[in-house]
């Protein structure tokens, strides 16, 4: 998975530090479209020259490479700091701007360890743009200098990065598994998907997510694993989960495009190994214990 970069580690204490000129600098234009190079199939990251050293936020660390983001319309609270001004020098070639899902889809898995940079990268850079203002009082956020946060002067509001709730659903028939493909966006096979709703446990979202999309009932739901999928501000957990009765699928049509019944062998992973989805298909396919 997009996380599993062992032995390299992501360290995501947050330090309130400018860059040295070679740390790179994630730019991100405003349709959150992220700036990079592209070596063979490998990430080139913008540096610090790229980037003004007022205008930039500490993200986190990748063992001892640090990562860095520039913003626009903040002011803050560190002594030092000045407002940006947008005036970035971008690399003149070699490099151009991706949307996430397409960096999902044309850099190799050898990047494995700076792909998992650029989607964290995108978490962050999502909630900063989201949050300009404070949600009580109007005023324009300032950035925190000992943790990750953004905080009101005005009525003192402190504001910390989102993440949302959301579980992937393995459901098991026998020797079948429930696979699906969504109405709109990624195209391959994947599993029962939803975000856990307000009052919710994570077990409840599994249930009804399942009945909703496929109108199949579940028992006996198991663990399996998380992961963070910073392209859309989640934490994904895993659930594998049985079917119950007759296990006829009654499909929503506004959400799905497929909903089907498949045998083991019949599986059709998707085209790289960087998803929860695509491992836990793998999992099943292969004979693993679920």
């Amino acid at each position: 998975m997009i996380q599993d970069i062992s032995p390299r580690k992501l360290i995501n204490t947050y330090h309130n530090i400018l860059p040295e000129e070679g740390d790179p600098v994630f730019v991100f234009d405003e349709e959150g479209r992220v700036l990079l190079g592209n070596e063979g199939g490998r990430i080139v990251f913008t540096r610090a020259s790229e980037a003004k050293k007022e205008e930039t936020v500490y993200l986190f660390a990748i063992d001892e490479k640090r990562f860095f983001l520039a913003l626009d319309g903040y002011e803050s609270s560190a002594e030092g700091r000045k407002t940006p001004d947008k005036d970035y020098r971008i690399p003149e070639k070699g490099f151009e701007y991706y949307t996430i899902r397409e960096v999902r889809d044309r850099f190799t898995e050898e990047s494995n360890a700076e792909l998992y940079a650029v989607f964290t990268a995108w978490h962050l850079w999502k909630w900063y743009s989201d949050n300009r203002f404070c949600g009580k009082c109007g005023r324009k956020l300032t950035l925190g200098t000992k943790e990750r946060s953004l905080i009101c002067a005005g009525c003192d509001n402190t504001v910390y990065p989102r993440i949302n709730p959301a579980v992937i659903v393995g459901v098991t028939k026998g020797d079948c598994l429930l696979l699906t493909r969504y109405r709109r966006g990624y195209g391959h096979n994947a599993l029962v998907a939803g975000f856990t709703e307000i009052g919710e446990t994570l077990e409840e979202t599994v249930k009804r997510e399942v009945m909703e999309e496929t109108g199949v009932d579940v028992t006996n739901i198991r663990y399996y694993k998380s992961q963070p999928w910073g392209m859309a501000q989640d934490i994904l957990v895993g659930f594998y989960c049985d079917a119950l009765g007759d296990a006829k699928i009654r499909m929503d049509e506004n959400e799905l495009k497929y909903a089907e019944w498949v045998k083991r062998e019949d599986i059709v992973l998707q085209p790289n190994n960087l998803s929860l989805t695509n491992e836990m298909m793998r999992v099943f396919k292969e004979g693993g214990r679920v």
